[in-house]
């Protein structure tokens, strides 16, 4: 019997050491979690019957240390979750290395070319990303790598000091081409339906105590007339903002322009005239040119035009019970009966983890804690092969006893 209660160590120990080894040799392997190998006595009618390696127990809830990539498609969790990928095989599978890139047919997958899951990007009826919309339909993560189309201008967001200290022009009437009949002007670069720059003009005329006209000119057209009033009170702020319309007809054959204009914030104090805002939207067409993965899981694509879309979220699974996840090649884990279905969310919603950009999670492996458990292991196989030996030799003494 004790040969066997010694062997059963022998094995047990064996298997402690498969564990710390394979710690050890995944020291530096991105998104490793350590594993330590349990043991449990072994009984057989109240009789002591040795041991056994009778479960592993994964440390997936211990973070390993970031590693700072500066790459814009690297991706850590910064607590609870994994990446949900899926395989050739369309199976899906989990992992916590997140580096992801773009192929050639736009999907966005890891290392290993397994496609990540996420959330489309709700589009309007011109296609482009709405800000805002919420996520979309879930499934595998796409790029659209052509160009995007132009985008005309629909709004010009103006804010400034208009000076309360200008005086009434002397000059009249209004002329573009004589500052002598304005007191302030303003250019805005707008765009049309193909793409093409206009330039938008704005002329601040004062025609009273708070009160001041503004004139448009349209590439250099002359105005049709006063465009808006703009009327301030004795505390130098808007009584109310204008609602303006400027329309325009582009002679390359590109659509009509109703531009929006709005004064918001606008004010009329003492000193110098200041812009604090000349925003217009719209933009030129554009190819992409690269894609970053935000904080919040939002892929990103930045294209030539300099124009930036959320083109859809990375999404991050959850389990009830993380620990019971097996563990397979390639970093991944597969979901189990004990693990509990995935939960899908995206990062930093409800108990998944926010994500650190242009970073990846290093293992959490302990070497010096491993070095101790494999000095401990390596005690106890002695201890096991002695207890051996000196049953070898009590059987002989015995043998030649008899």
């Amino acid at each position: 019997m004790s040969f066997e209660i010694a062997r059963s160590g022998i094995n047990a120990v064996n298997a402690s050491l498969e564990t710390i080894s394979n710690n050890i040799a995944n020291s530096g392997t991105y998104g490793f979690k350590s594993s330590r190998t349990n043991f449990s006595a072994m009984y057989a009618d109240s009789h002591a019957n040795g041991v056994e390696a009778s479960s592993t127990s994964q440390s997936v809830d211990i973070g390993g240390g970031l590693f700072n990539t500066g790459r814009g498609m690297d991706a850590m969790i910064q607590g609870r979750g994994f990446f949900p990928v899926k395989d050739d095989a369309g199976q899906t599978v989990f992992t916590r290395v997140g580096i992801f890139s773009v192929d050639k047919n736009g999907f966005v997958i890891d290392s290993l070319g397994r496609k990540a899951q996420g959330y489309a990007a709700v589009l309007d009826a011109n296609g482009k990303p709405v800000d805002g919309a919420g996520l979309g339909a879930f499934g595998d993560l796409k790029v659209a790598t052509g160009q995007i189309p132009a985008q005309a201008s629909e709004k010009l967001n103006f804010n400034g000091n208009l000076s309360a200290d200008w005086t009434t022009p002397t000059a009249a009437p209004f002329n573009k081409d004589d500052p002598l009949t304005y007191n302030s002007s303003v250019t805005s670069v707008i765009y049309d339906s193909l793409g093409t720059k206009h330039s938008v003009t704005q002329y601040f005329v004062k025609t009273g105590t708070g009160t001041a006209d503004a004139y448009y000119s349209f590439d250099g057209a002359a105005p049709a007339g006063v465009g808006a009033t703009l009327n301030f009170n004795a505390q130098g702020q808007l009584t109310a903002v204008p609602t303006v319309t400027l329309n325009a007809t582009p002679t390359n054959g590109a659509a009509p322009i109703a531009l929006a204009i709005d004064y918001t914030g606008t004010t009329q104090f003492a000193g110098d005239t200041t812009t604090l805002t000349n925003a217009t939207d719209g933009y030129a067409a554009g190819t992409l040119t690269g894609t970053s993965i935000s904080e919040d899981g939002s892929l990103v694509a930045t294209y030539s035009n300099g124009e930036k879309q959320t083109v859809g979220t990375l999404a991050v699974a959850t389990f009830a019970n993380e620990s019971g996840l097996t563990p397979i090649s390639e970093t991944s884990w597969s979901s189990s009966q004990t693990s509990g279905v995935a939960l899908y969310s995206r990062p930093g919603a409800g108990t998944a983890g926010k994500l650190a950009s242009g970073s990846l999670e290093q293992s959490n492996v302990d070497i010096t804690g491993e070095l101790v458990s494999l000095m401990s292991a390596q005690r106890n196989y002695q201890a096991n092969t002695k207890v051996i030996s000196t049953e070898n030799d009590v059987m002989q003494a015995l043998m030649q006893a008899v």
